[in-house]
């Protein structure tokens, strides 16, 4: 076991752990950050996205001593609380998917917003087939994909008349292994 150095959601964090486990297992299991979610494990359905130096990655295919060095933004930093406040300012991309309706059990949704906020860092106005793209790497067995890809146009929208700040993270829409190798 060995203690690894990590900056999640803009924080420096310390955590010991083997070298075999991955970054989901020390996000969940080390850190309790549990909103990314322990699908399937082989990097087949998305729930477990997380934005790796912006870009979407599958965290459990991901070692967590990979990380050491980058930015990792999880659910929970999507919507940061401000200074000197209790309540996190939602990103227009889950205030879209409230109101669109694209939540239901809830499980792929981390996911899904995370890779539609690195789409929409990298193309303020993209297409309907831009955004289908963006998603491909996440499985959802509840919406039938209509909602969430309206909540992704929706957030689109707002963004481009100033209704509501959006997140920082720079990155490229789509999943990728954080050293540059085949897309997941």
């Amino acid at each position: 076991m060995r203690v690894l150095q990590l900056e999640i959601n803009g924080d420096a964090r310390e955590v010991a752990a083997h070298d075999h486990w991955t970054l989901l297992e020390v996000l969940r299991y080390s850190l309790g950050l549990v909103g990314s979610k322990q699908g399937c494990d082989k990097g087949d359905c998305g729930s477990c996205t997380v934005l790796f130096d912006g870009k979407p990655v599958l965290s459990c295919l991901t070692l967590a001593a990979s990380a050491v060095g980058h930015q990792v933004t999880t659910i929970e930093g999507l919507a940061p609380k401000p200074t000197g406040t209790l309540q996190p300012v939602l990103d227009p991309v889950q205030v879209a998917f409230n109101d669109c309706g694209a939540l239901q059990c809830g499980f792929c949704q981390p996911g899904m917003m995370l890779s539609a906020r690195a789409l929409l860092n990298t193309n303020a106005e993209p297409s309907r087939e831009e955004i289908h793209q963006a998603l491909s790497g996440n499985l959802c067995r509840c919406t039938g994909y209509t909602q969430i890809v309206q909540a992704v146009e929706t957030a689109v929208a707002r963004i481009a008349q100033g209704d509501g700040a959006s997140a920082s993270n720079d990155g490229a829409a789509g999943h990728s292994p954080p050293d540059g190798g085949v897309p997941a």
